[in-house]
């Protein structure tokens, strides 16, 4: 049962470059303006928790994050069986999963989910068409 569906929950909006944290609904979908610097408030997911708006440290992981294309959700999608999503927290875990994505040649987005930098998950393995069932033609 999806966890986000019958809680209520609210999305969590971002902007990075005034260190600002909204909460809004999830059915009206329109744009989201900060009111600080007028530009589109970025979607952080359900679970976001924003640090203290000093916390510039803090604001730049978060940036980075975000920037990958990640959400804050505990749980990956609608939250249906799945382990939950890791984030790193702080910029010395940002600098270790860049090194790792730089070694093993993967995408910063793939490390930065990744609770250890170096170690594959199950979430990691995308479908490849290789994988099909090739008919066989004899």
């Amino acid at each position: 049962m999806c966890y986000h569906a019958f809680n209520g929950a609210f999305r969590h909006y971002v902007c990075v470059a005034c260190r600002l944290s909204f909460k809004g609904s999830a059915w009206p979908s329109r744009k989201r303006i900060c009111p600080g610097c007028r530009q589109e408030l970025v979607f952080a997911g359900y679970d976001f928790a924003a640090p203290r708006r000093r916390d510039t440290k803090a604001w730049s992981v978060v940036a980075t994050v975000l920037a990958e294309g990640l959400t804050y959700d505990h749980r990956p999608g609608c939250g249906c069986s799945r382990l939950p999503s890791f984030r790193p927290r702080t910029q010395s875990e940002v600098r270790v999963r860049r090194r790792a994505a730089e070694e093993l040649g993967l995408p910063l987005s793939v490390t930065l989910a990744r609770r250890d930098a170096f170690t594959p998950e199950s979430r990691d393995e995308l479908p490849s068409s290789s994988s099909a069932v090739e008919p066989d033609t004899t």
